[in-house]
């Protein structure tokens, strides 16, 4: 009951946000529609119900013109039973893809606000897969969650109207054993009831391993495609490396999970179907076998047997909701599951910008300044030290330092996506930053979107587009701005950068962070780069992350970060004094 509760809480908790959102006016109205469907449903239930009765004792009495009339009668049921059904099935899908749209607009920007997605990495990834968990397991929290509560809604009415007419019948037919009547109230509730317990009861035995072996399920087959999507990605440098073979054993690895977890689904569904496919030819013969010695008795007629047995068949169908839709709600509470986890993730990536950390501040100069910041490494192990350190605007800074010593770490913090240490980072007020990396990101799509970005596709004119690829040495680009691509996968790490520097001349921020971001490029393409960089945007603060001594040239100050016991210092350069003598 414990666990029952839990997951009804999350559940509420994922789920009611849309019940309460903007769109909440057209999501009850089609709720209210799709249950008060399913109550007209239960509705015509009870009719049919009553219509057994009536046509099979025209049938036992040969009586022709009431079986014509009922036939009549019949179809008239069927014919809105079937209207109902259309449209109920038309209204619940329309509420599913406007919950589900919701949904996955509301995680999708806590997933990417404030570099959640980056954060929650930092914290372990411990929500994993969430593109799965976005695209997937949202679909499936909207379908199942409409489908046990419609299931369930008819379950209890269901009960409620047939439970009457049941212990009704029970009167009409009483329990005939050995040739006497055995007086008891409402016999054939009570036994739909027991009989429903003891299936319930059992169904739960066998199949409670269910939901923790699909929570794995989903999980290793999201891991699974994670890593075929990553193989193809890759596939240049995986065919440079001859890395097939460690690709393809890797893979099957993957997959040996999926097929070993789907192994004991197999077993335990197997148990399960079993014991239910069972349970339910059982019930279709026992409210006969209760009621037929009545019948044989004289007790009652063909039609009241056939009422009694539908009648029976509504109320023990109702008491076994559990088992009809136990492994439904295995799946259900797994993927209720994983969407908790995912919630819990993003808050606790929100959670990392109020806690004591570094802090971010503004300030109305035109200088970055560090001041007494301390950055560490999520484990919390000390990484970089920079107290008192300003870049001043329209200065070219130039950091070097070891491999490891966080220069790239430092620009994160800088960026504002790097939460772990303490101090505090002040940026001017309204200040524009961009940071280029080694390898710059560019989404799939026309070449003219991809450079601009973040910006819209229209934010730059074709022309001007053009002009910068010409400058930054790549004027066979210029005719294909409208050409989709993958151009991650298709251009060369250097033309990469040469983008990136293009990327940087449109949108012209006032402080440029260049992380090795010409390192692929040789010595004189890197300096034609730089002096571009120089005469396009004079104002704007450069602050480069370099190896080469060449860089030297094209900055007026130069910081390195030195090891001072476990922390790496960030300081000026102190320049070698000039050798005495001539």
């Amino acid at each position: 009951m414990t666990n029952i509760r839990s997951t009804l809480a999350t559940v509420w908790r994922i789920a009611a946000p849309y019940f309460k959102s903007e769109d909440k006016r057209m999501g009850w109205t089609l709720l209210t529609a799709v249950v008060v469907i399913e109550l007209a449903v239960v509705g015509l239930s009870v009719l049919f119900n009553r219509w057994n009765n009536v046509f099979y004792n025209a049938l036992q009495e040969r009586n022709f013109d009431v079986f014509v009339y009922q036939l009549s009668y019949f179809c008239v049921l069927a014919a809105i039973w079937i209207a109902l059904k259309v449209y109920q099935l038309y209204l619940n899908q329309w509420l599913q893809i406007r919950w589900r749209r919701w949904m996955t607009e509301r995680y999708l920007g806590d997933w990417l606000h404030d570099a959640n997605h980056y954060k929650m990495q930092l914290l372990g990834d411990a929500a994993d897969n969430p593109d799965q968990r976005i695209a997937e397991d949202t679909q499936l929290f909207v379908e199942r969650t409409l489908a046990l509560g419609v299931g369930l809604l008819n379950a209890v009415v269901t009960l409620a109207s047939f439970v009457v007419i049941l212990w009704g019948l029970s009167d009409e037919a009483p329990l005939h054993v050995f040739g006497r009547d055995i007086p008891i109230p409402g016999y054939l509730v009570w036994g739909a009831l027991i009989y429903a317990i003891l299936g319930t009861a059992l169904t739960h035995w066998i199949g409670s391993p269910l939901a923790d072996l699909n929570f794995r399920q989903q999980r290793f087959e999201a891991d699974f495609r994670f890593n075929l999507v990553r193989a193809r990605e890759n596939a240049e440098q995986i065919a440079l490396l001859r890395g097939e073979p460690a690709e393809r054993g890797k893979l099957a690895s993957r997959f040996g999970l999926v097929a070993e977890n789907f192994m004991r689904i197999m077993s335990r569904t197997k148990k399960l179907t079993a014991f239910t496919a069972s349970y339910s030819q059982a019930s279709i013969i026992f409210p006969y076998i209760l009621v037929a010695p009545a019948y044989f008795a004289g007790k009652v007629q063909l039609g009241g047997l056939m009422q009694t047995a539908s009648a029976f068949s509504s109320v023990q169908d109702s008491l076994s909701f559990f088992i009809t839709a136990y492994r439904t709600l295995a799946e259900w509470q797994s993927v209720v599951a994983r969407l908790d986890g995912f919630e819990v993730a993003i808050h606790n990536a929100n959670t990392l910008r109020s806690n004591p950390g570094v802090a971010r501040k503004t300030t109305t100069g035109n200088a970055i300044d560090l001041d007494d910041l301390k950055l560490s490494l999520p484990a919390g192990q000390p990484l970089i030290a920079a107290d008192d350190f300003s870049i001043s605007g329209k200065e070219r800074t130039l950091i070097a330092g070891p491999s490891g010593s966080g220069k790239s770490t430092l620009f994160r913090a800088i960026a504002g996506i790097w939460p772990f240490g303490s101090g505090s980072i002040a940026i001017p007020a309204d200040a524009t930053l961009m940071m280029l990396p080694q390898r710059p990101y560019f989404p799939v799509g026309e070449l003219q979107a991809a450079i601009v970005y973040p910006s819209e596709a229209d934010a730059f004119s074709p022309a001007q587009v053009s002009e910068v690829l010409k400058e930054v040495g790549l004027p066979a680009l210029a005719d294909r701005l409208a050409e989709h691509g993958h151009w991650n996968r298709t251009l060369s790490l250097g033309e990469q950068q040469r983008l990136g520097i293009a990327r940087a001349l449109l949108h012209a921020p006032q402080y440029l962070f260049l992380d090795e971001a010409t390192a692929s490029l040789d010595e004189p393409s890197e300096a034609a780069l730089y002096r571009l960089l120089d005469r396009k945007l004079p104002d704007t603060t450069i602050v480069s992350i370099g190896h080469r001594s060449t860089l030297d040239a094209f900055h007026q100050r130069d910081a390195v970060l030195t090891r001072a016991g476990e922390i790496f210092t960030l300081q000026d350069k102190v320049q070698s004094a000039a050798p005495a003598g001539g």
